[in-house]
Order: structure tokens, then C-alpha cells, then sequence
């Protein structure tokens, strides 16, 4: 899962990534308020990348992530 700053941000990423590391999956990016805000402003978008046969590293999907002032969470 990838943790980015905003919508454009993951949609720009979500694209990408099946350019980039030939995934046919398209991965499920989610709105993911801060505790205790309301304010559209304040929320990260995750995208949600599903890898069942492992051909993604961690060290690969977090230089991605920067790419877009984001990081890689584990689920």
C-alpha cells in the first residue's frame, strides 16, 4: 500500500505503475481521512496494490512512492 499527499498524486501514480512495473491489476486508490478532520485538504490518498506473486520489492515500490512525496505502508 502506498501512502500519497493527494488524489492527483495517486491518480498520477496508479497510471504509472502499470507502465512502470508491468502490472495488469489496476490498483484500488482510497480516500483516507486524517482522525478527527473533515476538511477535503487534509485527507491522503492510498493506493492499493495487489502483488499475490510477489514481483514487487519493497525497495522498488518505496523510490516509487517518493516519486510522489509518498511512502509505502505494510497492510
Amino acid at each position: 500500500m502506498l501512502v500519497l499527499p493527494d488524489r492527483d498524486a495517486a491518480e498520477e501514480a496508479a497510471e504509472e505503475l502499470g507502465a512502470r512495473f508491468g502490472t495488469h491489476e489496476e490498483p484500488q486508490l482510497v480516500r483516507d481521512a486524517l482522525a478527527g478532520e473533515d476538511d477535503a485538504e487534509d485527507a491522503q490518498w492510498l493506493l492499493v496494490i495487489e502483488d499475490p506473486d510477489g514481483r514487487l520489492s519493497a525497495a522498488e515500490l518505496d523510490a516509487f512512492a517518493v516519486e510522489w512525496d509518498g511512502w509505502r505502508e505494510e497492510p
